[in-house]
């Protein structure tokens, strides 16, 4: 079963869920099971001024802000968007539309489907965007997520399961998280940093919606959900998105010309593959395959056939944990870089970072 039709059962399975849910705890059976006659009538329980207004403010920034989030389906699966400007751009997930030949986008509030078409991508942040025409979409409202405090209310709009329109709370749990995410199908992973820690549940079809405050301003882009090694599943209550400030730096660069030239984003000039011991299976250390010309790892003799052990007294036994070193680094900085030669030789170089580039 492919995941749009794994995505059309859980709908179906949840949307039954709630009906027998909604039909279990009648009043004329909760009489019955207590036997306690007039002593089973209810009252409601009072609502306090300050709980209401909250309340009140819900309803307020959902209507404000779900015209805002769409629905995004592809060849290849189920996710979200949220519009980025008058001009039918929409923001997603790279992993959403990663290898897509076809793309349709909904609105919130139903309707016709909509073609859309890649403008461009960039996978180190996992962000992509793609266009619609001829529609007339509200775009969002973007805040700024270096504002964004721990504690913080935050609502969480998109497509989970198929159920289009959803919205789910939580708060902001915490900030400055590096988080890096699994390659899956033409999707290479991403690592990004900065990205903010939610509570608001964040399930399949969750990414690339909304994660939008109390004042209707999205401050990021949920993308992903901390997965529990001991269950084999996400784990609850913990979800990460894509900060806003990453996103209103990318996306404009996207839209221009398809590709991203100011990332902002660290590199060491290098292509590298890592190392696995076939004995143990342990991961020790990242190979150089190729070294850009003129890059910083060139300047500083580094050769394809090294190996990187660590930055900056950071252990780097694969990829992943490298990428995670650079992405809290900025370019033009000067780092350490422990290097053994393929006699086995080991040495400390200094590495000026250059910039990462970013493909369309």
């Amino acid at each position: 079963m492919d995941r749009s039709a794994r995505a059309r059962a859980c709908a179906a399975a949840l949307a039954g869920a709630a009906v027998l849910a909604g039909c279990s705890g009648n009043s004329e059976n909760a009489g019955r099971a207590g036997n306690a006659g007039p002593a089973s009538v209810r009252t409601s329980a009072p609502v306090s001024e300050s709980g209401s207004d909250l309340q009140q403010q819900y309803v307020k920034v959902v209507d404000a802000v779900l015209p805002s989030v769409v629905k995004i389906q592809t060849d290849q699966g189920e996710g979200s968007g949220v519009v980025f400007d008058a001009q039918g751009d929409i923001v997603t997930n790279a992993h959403v539309v990663a290898g897509a030949k076809k793309i349709q986008v909904t609105s919130s509030g139903g309707g016709s489907p909509m073609t859309a078409s890649l403008v461009g991508e960039f996978a180190a942040d996992d962000l992509a965007v793609i266009k619609v025409g001829g529609g007339s979409l509200k775009p969002a409202s973007w805040g700024e997520s270096s504002a964004a405090q721990v504690g913080q209310i935050v609502l969480a709009m998109g497509n989970p399961l198929g159920l289009a329109g959803s919205v789910t709370n939580g708060i902001v749990s915490a900030l400055h998280r590096t988080v890096s995410t699994k390659g899956e199908g033409a999707f290479q992973g991403s690592t990004i940093a900065d990205a903010i820690q939610t509570s608001a549940d964040i399930n399949p079809g969750n990414s690339g919606g909304a994660l939008v405050t109390l004042d209707g301003q999205v401050i990021g882009i949920p993308t992903a959900a901390a997965s529990d090694p001991q269950i084999g599943a996400a784990a609850p209550g913990i979800g990460f998105a894509t900060p806003s400030d990453t996103v209103k730096r990318i996306v404009p660069q996207l839209i221009e010309s398809g590709k991203v030239s100011n990332s902002g984003r660290a590199a060491l000039g290098v292509v590298v593959r890592t190392i696995v011991d076939p004995q143990t299976g342990r991961r020790s250390a990242v190979a150089v395959v190729e070294v850009q010309k003129g890059g910083g790892a060139a300047r500083a003799g580094i050769q394809a056939g090294d190996l990187i052990l660590s930055v900056n007294g950071t252990a780097t036994p694969d990829q992943t944990a490298l990428t995670t070193v650079l992405a809290n680094l900025r370019p033009g900085q000067t780092v350490k870089v422990e290097i053994q030669k393929p006699d086995g030789s080991k040495k400390q170089v200094q590495v000026k970072l250059g910039e990462l580039p970013g493909g369309g």
